[in-house]
């Protein structure tokens, strides 16, 4: 095929929607790892937090986020990806504008109502509320407004997008760091979403359903929710796939509170966040075509023991350009095997299932974050704080990724089950 035969098959192998869906993500993103690079540092030396405190309190912001994307795909199924959609960068936006106003003067009388851990304990469950609606909305978009030729470029395509936003929040938040402050950055985040809105409200029309489905009953609902749930093979995956979001969010959780009080407290730790999705950016179109061929769970299990062995080379030289380095063989890792989990968790959801699966994909996402909040704030606490060996963090970090390789290859070998729908 010519390139120009290629070209054109990208041209037309998407509707409207795929776009508009895929753009607005963007700016989702933009806000989310915009206040995400910041609120551990923020936790911990503007509001005082003890550092397991912030930590757990930080896993909890992505924790929440994730978790209740399982949900919203099932609600994003039966009230359509339109209005999922809009309600969710409404919700972003309250969320996002309640987050930047804690410490304000208006604010006071419920600040001092109750300790500020349960407040801000409160206020960071408040953003799920719409990413749990994004999340699976725009996936199932991506897989219903593409055609199947094109689909796995479109998983391409869209976790471009989604790094491109992810890239302009934390340089977003490092100028913050330089010259803002962390409310006027919250309040950035909450405008960025609120216009994606009305974007929604004026060009994104309802994806096709397969054979024009009409859309599935609360009860239908509530049976694929409970089937996917009951189905074993596919909850184990999940489940042993957890161990990589656990590794992977020690980038905003333990790295930037490792930084700045063990390598360089004057190190803008946004700004080398950042480096993440700047990679992902540059390299995953390059790096999908050379895995093009490779099975997607090879992939998958490929990219989680090369992001597992990244955090080695801070172990080696803990510098903040080895902090770089570690996080451009994360990029890595994660453009081998992201896009293509996508792809293998959509091909594994019936026509009528989409929203519901792709919820279910977010799982490990939201119980990885939980764990590695609770787990960062221990290791830094123990082998920092007690022991003065901060090293050692990253030493259980990379043993927790080759555990988690090692379990998904023993899945690969012996559980799963290539013809079956659910495998």
């Amino acid at each position: 095929m010519t390139f120009s035969e290629r070209f054109d098959e990208i041209r037309t192998g998407f509707e409207r929607p795929f776009w508009v869906a895929n753009i607005s993500e963007l700016f989702e993103r933009l806000s989310y790892y915009a206040v995400f690079a910041v609120l551990a540092r923020y936790l911990h030396e503007g509001l005082h937090f003890d550092v397991e405190r912030a930590s757990s309190l930080t896993g909890m912001f992505g924790g929440w986020v994730w978790f209740l994307a399982v949900i919203g795909g099932a609600v994003a199924d039966r009230l359509g990806f339109r209005r999922a959609l809009s309600l969710a960068y409404l919700f972003l936006s309250i969320a996002y504008f309640t987050l930047g106003s804690i410490g304000a003067e208006w604010f006071a009388p419920l600040r001092n109502a109750m300790p500020l851990s349960t407040l801000v304990a409160f206020v960071l469950i408040l953003p799920a509320l719409g990413v749990a609606l994004v999340k699976p909305s725009v996936v199932g978009t991506t897989a219903r407004a593409s055609k199947e030729n094109v689909r796995s470029i479109g998983y391409s395509i869209y976790y471009t997008l989604v790094n491109v936003g992810s890239t302009l929040g934390p340089l977003l938040a490092g100028w913050e760091e330089d010259h803002g402050s962390a409310p006027a950055l919250f309040r950035i985040a909450a405008l960025s979403v609120f216009l994606m809105l009305f974007v929604v409200l004026l060009l994104f029309r309802e994806p096709r359903r397969a054979a024009d489905a009409p859309a599935a009953s609360l009860s239908q609902v509530g049976k694929n929710f409970l089937t996917v749930l009951s189905n074993p093979r596919f909850m184990l995956f999940l489940l042993i796939f957890t161990g990589y979001w656990i590794v992977f969010w020690q980038e905003f959780i333990a790295l930037p509170l490792y930084i700045s009080t063990y390598v360089d407290p004057k190190a803008n730790t946004a700004r080398i966040i950042a480096v993440d999705p700047i990679v992902v950016i540059c390299f995953t179109m390059v790096i999908g075509f050379l895995t093009k061929r490779l099975h997607a769970f090879h992939a998958i299990v490929l990219g989680t023991l090369i992001s597992s062995l990244s955090w080695i080379l801070l172990i080696v030289h803990p510098s903040v350009w080895m902090a770089v380095a570690s996080l451009v063989v994360l990029a890595i890792g994660e453009i081998i095997q992201q896009p293509r989990y996508y792809d293998y968790v959509s091909r594994l959801a019936p026509a009528d299932q989409q929203g519901t699966y792709m919820g279910f994909a977010f799982l490990p996402l939201g119980i990885g974050s939980f764990i590695a909040g609770k787990f960062s704030g221990w290791l830094m606490h123990h082998f920092g704080e007690e022991l003065h060996r901060p090293v050692m963090v990253w030493w259980c970090v990379v043993g927790v990724g080759l555990a988690t390789t090692l379990l998904l290859w023993i899945y690969d070998r012996f559980v799963r089950q290539e013809k079956s729908p659910t495998a």
